[in-house]
């Protein structure tokens, strides 16, 4: 889903230990950073290239196997919801530990299958009686997740105050290594969210945008119903939604659509398993804020598109974004009546203005965006009323991106791509602007008697 996909699966980032994170591959490290008065230790020139500095001392041989009693009483914590034996691994201090039992309550309310952390040894630096480790953090989404999803973050481990031979955490976060590792937190490791879920539906809000939780998971439930009646894919209807009342973590993510996550009203993304291995464990999707609260046909319809692409997962990687984006659109319109339909304006006159070619991948999401998706649309709606709509999934495996799409589509249609475009646009003014090809009528001419309909158009932001 080229479209959608924050970053795609596969492509790889570069860690101190080659870690994959993917667009919003899971930052399972808090929200925490350090105390003002004690904040992480500068790089050097050596550390802002990712290798680690010799500690300032000999390390006790035993201090690994300590670090990871730590780790694994804090995800036993996390997976019995034992506050206390959270906290017992925590400095109890200020506002670290203030936000550590934030993040607790947030991750008591995921349906957690497994969390687990591995520490890179190698990375181990020494400040002090302190030590900064990177510590891979993998955890699943039961029911919504195939594998666990590992990500990647730095830790800081300190003696405890209570018993000095022994370490507790005192910091999750270390904001300059993240940015240099490009590390992309989750909206629980960013400040309290409310979970809620529903049947195959899983959301995330939070206190500003929970008044929308119940409508919303209704009409993603619609969606999945909608959708998976008409996606040919084995997909188990379960999905992940966003929903937050701000755009703080639409705007950690990359390589979006049109390249500005403000103007986006929704993303769909594939999450990576994680470290080297590109496997897709769930594709999710986020609306903005402003989606978030606008309930009706427009949000359902917006829905059921990104919905669309998550029922295809990787499927739609591949295809040319006029055929990905057509695809999401046509589907998201077939359970509404034909009257409902409502198309961009913009669409609509780019048709009558006369097309020449599908649009293009590489300005697809400029500023003729919104004309674009309904192009596209118009061009799913032509392949499906002319070929049956089982030719639309076959593009998809048949039409690459690139310069072989021309070859393949007149191989699989007997079309170029300037016929299908020029076609599939008149097809969208017959059906909105049928006036439009109608002759001038005469100063004798009688009326017909039979009106023309036209459909209202109207503003529709679909997602990517």
């Amino acid at each position: 889903m080229p479209t959608t996909s924050a970053e795609p699966p596969g492509e790889s980032r570069s860690l101190s230990r080659a870690v994959l994170v993917a667009a919003c591959c899971l930052a399972l490290a808090g929200c925490t950073s350090p105390r003002a008065d004690d904040p992480p230790p500068r790089p050097s020139p050596s550390e802002a290239a990712d290798s680690a500095l010799p500690p300032t001392a000999p390390v006790p041989p035993d201090l690994l196997a300590a670090f990871r009693r730590v780790l694994d009483r804090r995800a036993s914590a996390l997976l019995a919801h034992d506050l206390d034996a959270f906290r017992s691994g925590v400095a109890a201090r200020g506002a670290f530990r203030g936000e550590q039992e934030t993040y607790f309550a947030n991750l008591a309310q995921l349906p957690l299958a497994t969390v687990s952390y591995e520490i890179d040894p190698g990375s181990l630096l020494r400040r002090g009686d302190h030590y900064w480790v990177a510590v891979d953090v993998s955890l699943q989404l039961a029911g919504y997740d195939a594998v666990p999803v590992a990500s990647v973050d730095r830790y800081r481990f300190s003696p405890s105050p209570r018993h000095p031979s022994r370490f507790v955490l005192s910091s999750v976060s270390d904001a300059a290594w993240e940015e240099r590792q490009e590390v992309r937190p989750q909206p629980w490791d960013l400040g309290p969210v409310v979970v809620r879920q529903g049947r195959g539906v899983l959301g995330v809000f939070d206190e500003g945008s929970v008044e929308a939780a119940d409508p919303l998971i209704r009409s993603v439930e619609r969606g999945v119903a909608d959708v998976g009646a008409r996606v040919p894919e084995a997909w188990d209807g379960a999905v992940v939604v966003y929903a937050l009342s701000d755009r703080t973590f639409l705007a950690t993510l990359d390589d979006v659509p049109g390249g500005d996550p403000e103007v986006l009203d929704a993303l769909t993304f594939p999450v990576a398993a994680g470290r080297d291995d590109a496997t897709v464990a769930s594709t999710r999707f986020v609306l903005s804020p402003e989606m978030v609260a606008r309930a009706g046909p427009q949000r359902d319809r917006l829905v059921r598109h990104e919905l669309t692409h998550v029922a295809l997962g990787k499927r739609d990687d591949d295809a040319p974004l006029w055929l990905s984006e057509g695809i999401a659109e046509y589907v998201s319109v077939q359970s509404l009546a034909p009257e409902d339909r409502r198309l961009e304006r913009a669409a609509l006159e780019a048709a009558e203005a006369g097309v020449d070619a599908l649009p293009a991948d590489g300005t697809f999401n400029d500023d003729g965006s919104a004309a674009h998706y309904g192009l596209s649309w118009w061009a799913c709606e032509y392949v499906a009323r002319t070929y049956g709509e089982p030719m639309l999934w076959s593009l998809l495996d048949q039409i690459p991106t690139g310069g072989e799409q021309q070859e393949r589509l007149e191989m699989v249609l007997g079309l170029r791509p300037r016929q299908l475009a020029r076609r599939s646009a008149l097809l969208m003014i017959r059906t909105f602007d049928p006036g439009f090809l109608q002759p001038e009528p005469s100063a004798t001419a009688s009326p017909s008697g039979t009106p023309s309909a036209v459909p209202t158009t109207e503003p529709s932001a679909p997602g990517g």
